[in-house]
């Protein structure tokens, strides 16, 4: 059976590859791997959730991105935001990748490190919680993802996350909406939709 990019231990041969891509005006090296999501290019969804986060309206503090994959999100985020980005993900691989993509981009402010989405964060303050998540991982993985981020956030902190509507998109607003009690729509664009919830 071959390995998913949520694989913990990804025992595939290595395929490392070297690319750059243009992200909120600026242009990005990123090295990638076999089994890790999007190898190829920084993938539609997380170009959407990059382009339309904003933390203009969000409390003083760091951002998580849950399932960081190598790190296109939380890097982006850290170097435009200038805020502490928290990084995790299942995948080791993708963990490496993403500390390596951080010095490769001279980027400083962040931490990463390895979580089963919140099982290893232990830090309950969050200005921001942002997701692009692991769809092939199932439903149940998602919902976790959106139920967990209320606990993780400080007063007024969002949860922001990218899904395809044929993926999920109607059952994961509907859950933000009865974790949070309200969720918008951010924007959307070709089938993909960022919704946000703030914790009141």
């Amino acid at each position: 059976m071959s390995a998913h990019y949520y694989t913990n231990k990804p025992e595939t041969a290595h395929d490392r590859k070297t690319w750059t891509y243009p992200l909120l005006g600026k242009t990005y090296q990123f090295i990638t791997d076999s089994n890790v999501f999007s190898r190829d290019t920084v993938d539609f969804g997380s170009r959407v959730l990059i382009e339309a986060f904003s933390d203009t309206d969000l409390p003083e503090g760091a951002i998580l991105d849950v399932g960081c994959g190598y790190g296109p999100i939380g890097l982006s985020l850290a170097d435009s935001t200038k805020r502490l980005i928290h990084m995790v993900d299942v995948n080791e691989r993708a963990m490496d990748l993403a500390k390596e993509n951080a010095q490769l981009n001279k980027i400083e402010n962040i931490e990463v490190y390895e979580s089963s989405v919140y099982d290893n964060v232990t830090k309950k303050d969050f200005a921001a919680v942002v997701s692009n998540p692991p769809i092939r991982a199932g439903k149940k993985i998602v919902h976790s993802i959106i139920e967990g981020a209320k606990e993780h956030l400080k007063q007024n902190g969002t949860l922001t996350i990218v899904i395809q509507k044929k993926q999920g998109a109607p059952s994961a607003k509907k859950k933000m909406e009865e974790v949070f009690g309200q969720v918008e729509v951010v924007t959307s664009s070709k089938g993909y939709y960022i919704f946000k919830s703030y914790k009141i």
